[in-house]
């Protein structure tokens, strides 16, 4: 018997009727619903709470682009350090690889700004112009001094709502309370005003105006996710082997009698669905996985006495094939999230690592090139170096500076340096060594700069000593 394969997997991409008609979404409640009440606080309370942390007397989180450092927490990084930028990147799209071949749309329909701050919108718009039916008929309705009293307390409220994000934005690169000084003395920058009102304008526009056509249309990750995907990965998935025929039936009508399937057809899923799309027509492109549609259409069932999961978090297999939830489980560990997984571990590891073990010290040395050696009053010969010691922690550090490499070789004056902290501090060294201990030209010479109170923390730097 020939096995046959199984049917290729068709995403259905619609034409655009109408970009410009507006998606009025219905208020839902459930399990769901609550995981993005919990994400939209919880997120929010770390974008805007962690520019006001205080630590070591500073902010906690702070891109000091004037002082080219970045502080976040006890880690103190500085230009030389983005290489760690790289690794965030690269561990960002590992994880985001990772959780969409698994999962699908989560981050989209969660944690993505996008998504959070339209929430918030709605649920303003919500509790000042009410559910949907009821906001369908105002924009419907003729202006008047009531509909124009609603639409300009809500859009004051989106207003409020965007400049204070994006004064919070700016706060994390000005420390926020010599920003919020700076503006009630009049001293704020231009910088900050125009990243202030782009911020702000952005949020105000994404959230309160394209909504859905940033999901749809604008999106990059909305445009190539689907190639991380395959038939085993969780989407929201309605089950038309039980749902249809659809169809409408009194609640206590027996469905198989009436050649019907469990969907009343009653539209609700579709009425909830932010980016307006009808989950029953399959796996779409718009889709992003926030499953309120699952959240009604179980509050359906639940009336119907009928079982929930008709529209459910699943896999193409597992609806198809009859999956179990430990069968679904299972099949999440396959070749393609394992290799996610190991890159993400092992990158992981190595940032890990590479911070813990990060010195404190960074040191450049630079030979004086004006005059490539000269003899002293002594008959010695010496070569001078400019130092530059940066002290990657926020307290004082003194150093102690020897120098090896050739024989007899040592540092003429001050062998210490004190540099304050997350400071830096350029030294001018002379280095001798009793001519004839060594043939004429360059020799490898190293410099070893030790902290005084931690000798563990430790740095060697190369350098070249002429002689004549």
């Amino acid at each position: 018997m020939v096995k046959q394969s199984p049917p290729r997997r068709v995403i259905e991409i619609k034409p655009v009727i109408d970009p410009n008609a507006k998606v009025y979404p219905r208020a839902t409640s459930g399990v769901f619903q609550n995981w993005r009440i919990v994400l939209v606080w919880l997120t929010q309370i770390v974008y805007y709470g962690l520019c006001w942390l205080p630590w070591n007397g500073r902010q906690a989180v702070l891109f000091d682009l004037e002082q080219r450092r970045v502080y976040f927490f006890e880690l103190v990084l500085w230009p030389q350090d983005a290489i760690y930028l790289t690794l965030l990147l690269l561990l960002s799209a590992l994880a985001l690889f990772l959780f969409t071949a698994v999962a699908g749309r989560l981050w989209c329909g969660y944690a993505c700004p996008q998504t959070v701050y339209t929430e918030i919108f709605l649920w303003i718009e919500k509790w000042i112009e009410g559910d949907r039916p009821k906001r369908i008929k105002l924009d419907a309705a003729p202006n008047s001094s009531h509909k124009i009293a609603k639409k300009t307390l809500k859009h004051a409220l989106w207003l409020l709502i965007s400049l204070w994000t994006g004064l919070t934005f700016v706060g994390y690169f000005t420390p926020m309370r010599e920003l919020l000084a700076s503006i009630g003395l009049g001293t704020i920058g231009a910088w900050e005003v125009f990243w202030v009102l782009f911020y702000g304008f952005a949020t105000y526009c994404m959230a309160g105006f394209l909504r859905e056509h940033m999901c749809k249309y604008i999106c990059p990750y909305a445009q190539f996710q689907f190639v991380m995907f395959d038939r085993d990965t969780l989407i929201i998935a309605y089950d038309a082997e039980r749902g249809d025929p659809r169809g409408s039936r009194p609640k206590k009508a027996d469905p198989r009698a009436a050649n019907l399937g469990d969907c009343i057809d009653c539209g609700i899923c579709v009425q909830v669905c932010p980016t307006g799309i009808d989950i029953r027509d399959g796996l779409q492109l718009e889709c992003i996985g926030c499953a309120a549609c699952i959240d009604a259409c179980d509050q359906v069932m639940d009336k119907m006495n009928y079982p929930r999961g008709l529209i459910r978090y699943s896999t193409e297999n597992a609806v198809e094939n009859h999956y179990t939830r430990p069968e679904i489980i299972r099949r999440a560990v396959r070749m393609r999230t394992l290799v996610y997984l190991v890159a993400l571990m092992t990158l992981s590891g190595v940032t890990a690592w590479s911070l813990a073990t990060k010195v404190p010290l960074k040191v450049g040395v630079q030979k004086d090139r004006s005059v490539l050696y000269r003899e002293s009053d002594d008959g010695t010969i010496e070569n001078t170096f400019q130092m530059h010691l940066t002290n990657a922690s926020e307290k004082t550090r003194s150093f102690r500076i020897q120098v090896q490499g050739l024989s007899g070789i040592q540092l003429h004056g001050e062998d210490t340096a004190s540099v304050p902290g997350a400071g830096m501090q350029d030294l001018s060294l002379t280095v001798r060594v009793e001519p004839g201990s060594a043939a004429s030209g360059s020799h490898p010479i190293t410099f070893e700069i030790t902290d005084t109170d931690n000798p563990a923390t430790r740095v060697e730097h190369k350098a070249s000593f002429w002689m004549p």
